[in-house]
């Protein structure tokens, strides 16, 4: 038999714009696109540029990179960003997909003390994902843990496959906290996956978000499934880059991100000559 060829696979590989923290999120945009990144995720959050639009097309025109998604402003330190509503600031992210041609919103779970959002919830995701092209992606979360306690966050669940949705964001650094089986996660997601957060992490109490391949998820293992799969969402690199000591160190933990990533979505799928 012939030697086999290695096919890539469609999947495209975005940089989260989190990923350059502390620098800016147009630092982003110039770095996705000199390591050659596929294009960016747009997490909106206190950096007045992720929050406008028209600022956001000019960097994507002026570095001829695409944003292929935006991550609605879910955290603790954004609750007064595009509204403190969170249905507003789903309206927001939904919108301002559309407008830059991204094709997923990612969303957390709510947190527990938000309870008339909790209850609305799943059904007001799925109206949302109803009125529009692009993917609302339910991510997964993790418990909280200080020392020897535990306290359950987010609600319905942190495990986001207890609850119906059309389509899931599985990260990998949020498995590693929740000390959960990734494989097993997107086994139970199926064809609802829709979106990657790639990172890796070693099960410790916070949410590490390491370079892929520097924890003990099975990164690579989930890359190459997924390829296998025909996946057709984005795999956005999404890692913790603070401790960097220098922009030339953080574009190097970028660029290893970069080459792991594909490295293993390329391997993955091969087909013998004929």
């Amino acid at each position: 038999m012939a030697e086999p060829v290695v096919r890539i696979p469609d999947a495209k590989v975005a940089l989260s714009t989190a990923s350059v923290y502390p620098e800016s999120t147009a630092t982003a945009f110039e770095i996705a696109a000199r390591l050659g990144y596929d294009g960016v995720e747009v997490m909106v959050w206190t950096d007045p540029v992720s929050q406008d639009i028209d600022a956001l097309r000019r960097l994507s025109d002026h570095h001829r990179i695409p944003i292929l998604a935006v991550h609605a402003p879910c955290l603790l330190i954004t609750q007064r960003v595009w509204s403190t509503d969170p249905w507003t600031k789903l309206q927001r992210a939904r919108s301002a997909a559309e407008k830059l041609g991204a094709s997923t919103v990612v969303v957390h779970p709510p947190f527990r003390w938000q309870r008339q959002y909790v209850r609305d919830f799943v059904t007001g995701i799925w109206q949302m994902a109803n009125e529009t092209d692009v993917r609302f992606a339910v991510e997964n979360m993790y418990p909280w843990r200080y020392r020897d306690r535990e306290m359950l966050a987010y609600a319905p669940d942190w495990d986001v496959t207890k609850d119906d949705y059309r389509h899931y964001t599985i990260d990998l650094s949020h498995t590693a906290t929740a000390r959960t089986d990734a494989l097993q996660m997107i086994d139970r997601m199926g064809d609802r996956l829709g979106h990657v957060h790639l990172a890796d992490g070693n099960g410790s109490n916070k949410d590490e978000h390491l370079v892929p391949g520097r924890g003990t998820q099975p990164c690579a293992e989930l890359l190459e499934r997924l390829a296998l799969g025909g996946f057709d969402g984005h795999v956005v690199i999404e890692v913790n880059t603070r401790r960097a000591m220098s922009s030339a160190e953080r574009e190097a933990d970028l660029a290893e991100a970069l080459a792991f990533t594909r490295l293993h979505l390329a391997s993955a799928v091969k087909v013998p000559r004929r």
